[in-house]
Formats: structure tokens, sequence, C-alpha cells
């Protein structure tokens, strides 16, 4: 199977995996920034747990992330630099 010529490769992110800056410019917490890895996870995404702000019990991936808020110029360029010719991203 081939590619035709002008198929067009790209990437993409998800804002709860690499937006962090949950403090910053007045974005606010989302949901997903209070979603801890760990045996508490599913009883807070489903709601059974309520998590309103971060707590030292628990470790919050989403709360920093990769951190793309302040380093997007960076992370597009590496796209660029693999080849690719599209970016679909979502904010939260």
């Amino acid at each position: 199977m081939t590619f035709r010529k002008d198929f067009l490769w790209g990437g993409a992110t998800a804002a709860n995996q690499c937006e962090g800056a949950y403090d910053v410019d007045g974005r606010g917490l989302a949901n997903v920034d209070l979603c801890p890895v760990g045996e508490d996870r599913l009883a807070v995404i489903t709601g059974r747990q309520k998590m309103l702000d971060f707590d030292d019990d628990h470790f919050y991936p989403a709360k920093h992330s990769i951190d793309m808020y302040h380093r997007y110029k960076e992370d597009i360029k590496l796209f660029a630099e693999m080849g690719f010719g599209v970016y679909r991203f979502s904010i939260a």
C-alpha cells in the first residue's frame, strides 16, 4: 500500500496530555487537572470521589503536563522538523 503524493502527514495532541499552566493567566482548573494517577483515579473520573483541589496524597500528571502552554512554539517546530504538515490540537 502506498500513500498518494498529496497525503497530509500530521500529529495531534489533547489538552489533558500537554497543556499544563493551570495557574497562569487566569486559566483556572479543568476537571482533568484534578484527575490523579493511582487507585483513586477511577473514583475521581466517574464522580464517586470529589477532587476539588490538589492534595499532597496524589500525583496529578496534567497539573504541569509537558507545559505546552509555555513551549508551544518549540513543540510545533518539532512537528515541522518531523515533516508533519498538519497539526490537530484541543484546548481546555
